[in-house]
C-alpha cells in the first residue's frame, strides 16, 4: 500500500496531522523539529505530492492528498499492529483474540473496564484494544470485521450494526478563565455566540459536528468562525492561546487541563450524546455477545429499554 515508506514515517505523518504543529508533533515523537520536517519533506519529494500546507501566517493544515494519506496510514498501522498482537497472542497460548476499538477521547475508565472483563467460558481469551480511530472509522471497521466491538459516541443509524447505549453525557465547553461565562455552573451555546468555536471536524465526528452547528442555527446563533481539529489536546491548546472556545465530549473535556482554562457542561438539551457498544448486527458469536453483555451490565445496573439491549444472540 505504501511502497518505500517506513512505519515510522506513517506514524510521523499521523502525529503531525493530529497536532497540526511540527513543534508539538516532534515533542510527542521525541525527535527534533528539523528531523521531523526533513522526514515529511523527503516523503513529499519522493512521492511528488504535498501532505501539509505550511505558512508563517497560518497554522499547519492537511492537503486533500494528505487527508487521504492519513486515513490509509492509520489503516495500515492498525493492520500491522493487529498482525503482531494476533501472532503474539497465539504464541502465548491464547485460544481467541477479541479486538475492541474506541476513539482517542474515550473515557479511560471504559477501557480499563474492558481489560478487566473475564469470561469463564473463554478462559484463554485475550482482549486487545485500539484507540486510534474516530467514530465513523470505528463503525466501518466493525462492519468489515476488522474489529469485533467498538465503543462509539453517537453512532449513525445503520442496519449493519447493533448499538447498545451504556452512557449519556452532555458536551462540555472549554473556556479561557477570563471568559464572561467562566464562573457559571453551566453554559448555553448563546453564552458562546461572540466567540470563535473550536470543534472536532466533520471527518473526526460528523454527527457531533453537524448537531452543534444545527443547534446553533436553530437558536439563531452564527459563530464568528469555526476551527476544525482532530486532536483534543490541540483544541485545549488553542483555547489556552485565546483563539476561541472548544466544544468537546465529556471524557476529553474533563481529562485535559491547561493553565488559564476552565471546563463547563453545556446545558443545551440537544447537545447530549449516548456512547454505545457497537457490533455487527449479524454477529452470532457467543463470545462477542457475552462480552458485550458483561460490559453493559457493569455500566447499566438498571435495565435499559429493550431496543438498547437487543444484542444478537447465537443460534
Amino acid at each position: 500500500m505504501f511502497p518505500n515508506v517506513e512505519i515510522r514515517h506513517l506514524h510521523a505523518v499521523i502525529v503531525v496531522a493530529e497536532e497540526l504543529s511540527f513543534t508539538r508533533a516532534a515533542h510527542r515523537l521525541h525527535i527534533t523539529q528539523p528531523a521531523l520536517t526533513r522526514q515529511i519533506m523527503d516523503l513529499e519529494k519522493e512521492h511528488r505530492f504535498h501532505l501539509f500546507t505550511r505558512s508563517k501566517r497560518r497554522p499547519v493544515e492537511l492537503t486533500d492528498a494528505g487527508r487521504i494519506f492519513v486515513q490509509e496510514a492509520k489503516s495500515a498501522l492498525f493492520h500491522t499492529e493487529r498482525a503482531i498482537h494476533l501472532a503474539r497472542a497465539t504464541h502465548e497460548g491464547a485460544d481467541t483474540v477479541l479486538l475492541i476499538g474506541h476513539s482517542p477521547y474515550a473515557d479511560p475508565a471504559w477501557v480499563a473496564a474492558i481489560l478487566a472483563i473475564r469470561l469463564p467460558l473463554f478462559p484463554k481469551l485475550r482482549v486487545q484494544t485500539t484507540g486510534q480511530f474516530f467514530p465513523m472509522e470505528l463503525v466501518r471497521t466493525v462492519i468489515t470485521g476488522e474489529l469485533d466491538l467498538a465503543l462509539v459516541t453517537a453512532p449513525p443509524l445503520d442496519a449493519q450494526i447493533t448499538a447498545a447505549a451504556f452512557d449519556r453525557a452532555p458536551l462540555y465547553a472549554v473556556l479561557p478563565a477570563t471568559h464572561a461565562a467562566a464562573n457559571q455552573d453551566s453554559v448555553l451555546l448563546r453564552d458562546l455566540a461572540k466567540d470563535e468555536w473550536i470543534l472536532f471536524g466533520p471527518r473526526a465526528h460528523p454527527i457531533m459536528h453537524d448537531t452543534i452547528l444545527n443547534t446553533a442555527r436553530c437558536d439563531g446563533i452564527a459563530p464568528k468562525h469555526s476551527h476544525d481539529v482532530l486532536d483534543p489536546q490541540q483544541a485545549v491548546h488553542l483555547v489556552s492561546e485565546h483563539v476561541g472556545v472548544a466544544i468537546l465530549p465529556k471524557p476529553t473535556a474533563l481529562g485535559l487541563r491547561a493553565e488559564g482554562v476552565v471546563v463547563k457542561p453545556l446545558s443545551d438539551t440537544a447537545l447530549c450524546f449516548e456512547t454505545c457498544v457497537v457490533l455487527r448486527s449479524d454477529d452470532m458469536s457467543l463470545m462477542v455477545n457475552e462480552f458485550a453483555r458483561v460490559f453493559l451490565r457493569k455500566y447499566c445496573p438498571k435495565p435499559l429499554p429493550p431496543k438498547q439491549m437487543d444484542l444478537p444472540l447465537p443460534a
